[in-house]
């Protein structure tokens, strides 16, 4: 079997040839080669851009209840842009008829149109079109009221949203229309089209040479869930802002291959308003700060990993509970749970959600060995046991709970008082909603509060030995990494401060570790000691 060592450094050379091969990937996304002939004049297996030639464009945007038309008929045209200048960014906002099969669930469709001026699109020959849907379905919001006097957060509900079921998707419109142009005058190398630019290209034969007409390109990723609108039976017009910009080639190709990430999130099972977290980071983020926070996203999976297996390591070899504060346990274990549901309750991100439902399963597993709790099963029905303590537990469980005392008389009136004036002033979906986030709420607000127990300890003991090291410096790092992602990643506010308290935690943590240094000749709790160790190796 591989020693623990060896299977870290397994762990993270594994990760080092991961991040090394993202990167190649990434230059061969953004970088393609040109035809080598074009650099000589020749013409032979190049294909040559058609905007070199600087046509005189026009931009026409059509709606329709199709995916596909053959002529001009049961089309609206909702804008028209003559003399359009493919290096001008512009955004308009226009007015959009509904027919009545869209209000009715139905789908509406956008036929955006480049084309040579004062030539109709299905008259030219040289047009490209691209199709995008100006509708999607999902399931709307649950309503939000004052769980007392019933008020709702709006003064009218209608009549139509309260026969919909909540978990019934109902048409959404997409209130969004970004367009792009490539506009390099780049010359591709006919023998190795890029498959993802390949698809989006349409080839003409002018003379001896081949040309690419305009690449056209419709952002999907700016489509964002906070624009949607519900599209209700009286909705007979809608706005919808089309806005346009250039686009380089790289960006093109990397746009490319986010939005089929996407696509392939959402054939996964991922939700609407899951792939739109994966959006918001693309769209929201600088390029650069982009590249930035995948390093660091990839380095929090890493230190993710390696605290999981440190802190399962530990508890699993752990037979005895000196110097470790049962109840900060119990409480880790409460919080890590009840945030747990406060972010499904939210529908928050699967990037956040997962990894707090795998610390949940831990820190209940942590609090069985921390009872010396075991289970045995008579029939359908557990029955569990509970270990006895020794002397110097129990030494620590009195230190515990006097920390305990002092503390309720700060915490609980705390959390209370906040759990009424929630329930006062503020709109919940349900009185569930409202309980869990007042149980969460007190989470974040004090839970720094049930770390001192543990700092109360390790004070009294003079020592902080008993803790698992390895998983706090990893845990210290992704706390770290955590902060840069609260600004990235969609998440509720209480969570995103909590990021920053648990700073502070740590701090006082490292602060006792240099304030108490370890005694390399006392036995722990495996009854070893560092120096019994170094004599065994030597």
């Amino acid at each position: 079997m591989l020693s623990r060592s060896s299977f870290t450094s397994l762990v993270v050379g594994v990760f080092a040839v991961y991040v090394a091969h993202t990167c190649w990937v990434m230059y061969g996304i953004v970088y393609t080669r040109p035809c080598p002939a074009a650099a000589d004049g020749a013409a032979g297996g190049c294909v040559w851009p058609y905007l070199a030639r600087r046509p005189k464009l026009q931009l026409s945007v059509y709606t329709t209840t199709r995916s596909s038309i053959g002529a001009e008929s049961n089309i609206d045209l909702v804008l028209n842009v003559e003399d359009f200048d493919i290096e001008s960014k512009f955004e308009r906002t226009v007015n959009v008829s509904v027919p009545k099969k869209t209000r009715n669930n139905g789908t509406l469709y956008a036929f955006v149109f480049l084309h040579h001026a004062g030539i109709l699109p299905w008259h030219d020959g040289k047009q490209v079109h691209i199709v995008s849907p100006l509708t999607t379905y999902m399931v709307p919001k649950p309503e939000e009221i004052n769980l007392l006097t019933g008020e709702s957060a709006t003064q009218q509900i209608e009549a139509e949203k309260q026969t919909n079921a909540l978990d019934e998707p109902v048409s959404h419109w997409r209130s969004r229309l970004t367009l792009n142009v490539m506009v390099e005058d780049f010359v591709f190398d006919g023998s190795s089209l890029p498959a993802d630019v390949h698809r989006y290209m349409k080839m003409v034969q002018l003379g001896k040479t081949v040309h690419y007409l305009p690449i056209l390109f419709i952002d999907q990723l700016s489509n964002r869930v906070k624009d949607l609108m519900v599209i209700n039976r009286s909705s007979t017009e809608l706005p919808l802002t089309v806005s346009y910009d250039k686009i380089s080639l790289g960006k093109l190709r990397f746009w490319i291959h986010m939005q089929d990430a996407v696509y392939s999130l959402q054939q996964f099972g991922f939700s609407e308003k899951d792939a739109d977290e994966v959006k918001g980071i693309f769209v929201d983020t600088n390029l650069y700060f982009l590249a930035l926070t995948f390093f660091v996203a990839a380095f929090h999976l890493l230190f993710d990993f390696l605290a999981f297996k440190n802190d399962i390591s530990f508890w699993k070899k752990k037979r005895s509970m000196i110097g470790m504060s049962t109840k900060a346990v119990l409480w880790r274990c409460f919080s890590t749970v009840v945030i747990f549901l406060f972010l499904l309750d939210e529908q928050t991100s699967l990037l956040v959600l997962i990894p707090a439902g795998v610390g949940a399963v831990i820190e209940l597993w942590k609090v069985k060995k921390a009872l010396k709790m075991t289970i045995r099963w008579q029939g359908l029905r557990p029955k569990f046991q509970f270990g006895a303590y020794n002397d110097s537990e129990k030494k620590t469980e009195e230190y515990d709970a006097q920390a305990m005392k002092y503390l309720s008389y700060l915490l609980y009136p705390l959390c209370i008082g906040g759990a009424g004036y929630s329930l006062l002033n503020v709109k919940y979906k349900s009185w569930y909603s409202w309980l869990i986030n007042s149980f969460v709420n007190g989470v974040y607000a004090f839970g720094f509060l049930f770390m001192l127990p543990q700092l109360f300890v390790n004070y009294k003991m003079k020592s902080v030995a008993h803790l698992p090291w390895k998983a706090f410096t990893y845990k210290a790092f992704n706390t770290f990494i955590d902060d840069i992602f609260a600004f990235i990643i969609t998440m509720p506010t209480s969570h995103r401060l909590a990021c920053f308290r648990d700073d502070v935690v740590f701090l006082v943590y490292l602060y006792q570790r240099w304030l108490y240094p370890v005694d390399k000749s006392r036995v722990n709790e495996y009854g070893e000691s560092y120096e019994e160790k170094s004599k065994k190796k030597s």
